[in-house]
């Protein structure tokens, strides 16, 4: 699995060589894995041959979801995001967003949740300016990580 967890200029080097397949990037905290996040990975997947999973660091994340996030630092959500069966690269960024990374990756499929808005997902409009496409992918409904640190510290207070 850590053969999957790469960084982005070998990640780079590495899809040069398989331009015939289209690439599909999707990222996140994915700081709790859910069944939500198992089914949104299986779907984007289904968009394309190869799909790359950008991780935000843990100081992007805090900056994001609050100084007590993550809960789960980087060196193993990458694990256990490589170990499902239908990603097939994970790579991280420091960034607050993944535009850097789009732009030096130019993926075919963006693609991020339902409640986004296309004209709000970074990175739109430098995958559409080579030909990409932009995707959003419904929920499961009821999963999230807010969620989940919710019922724990209700049932665990």
């Amino acid at each position: 699995m850590n053969f999957k967890i790469i960084s982005p200029q070998k990640l780079k080097s590495i899809l040069a060589k398989k331009k015939h397949q289209k690439v599909v990037f999707t990222n996140g905290c994915f700081d709790l894995l859910h069944a939500g996040h198992v089914s949104y990975l299986s779907k984007a997947k289904k968009l394309g041959d190869i799909l790359v999973v950008a991780l935000n660091s843990d100081a992007s994340v805090r900056k994001i979801k609050g100084p007590k996030r993550p809960l789960v630092p980087l060196k193993y959500r990458a694990q256990v995001i490589a170990a499902l069966a239908c990603v097939d690269y994970v790579t991280a960024f420091s960034e607050p967003t993944p535009l850097k990374l789009i732009t030096y990756l130019k993926p075919d499929r963006l693609v991020k949740g339902a409640d986004w808005k296309q004209g709000d997902i970074v990175g739109a409009s430098v995958v559409r300016s080579h030909g990409g496409s932009i995707h959003t992918l419904r929920y499961l409904s009821g999963h999230s990580t807010t969620k989940l640190i919710e019922q724990m510290i209700k049932r665990y207070p």
